[in-house]
């Protein structure tokens, strides 16, 4: 009577595989809300530096 079940082992594989694939979605997600506050930095720094240029261009005039 040889009884293998005791060395299946699929249910830690599967719950590795789900851990890996929550990992991935989870620095993607990282990722794009990083990107996404980078590109609102980037255009607030941008649009305050057209007033201050702009708010400058109209003192010297």
């Amino acid at each position: 009577m040889t009884d293998d079940d005791w060395y299946d082992d699929s249910d830690y594989r599967e719950a590795a595989q789900r851990a890996e694939r929550a990992t991935r979605w989870g620095w993607t997600a990282i990722a794009g809300v990083m990107g996404l506050l980078a590109t609102v930095l980037l255009g607030v720094v941008v649009l305050f530096l057209v007033v201050v240029f702009g708010v400058g261009y109209l003192y010297m005039n």
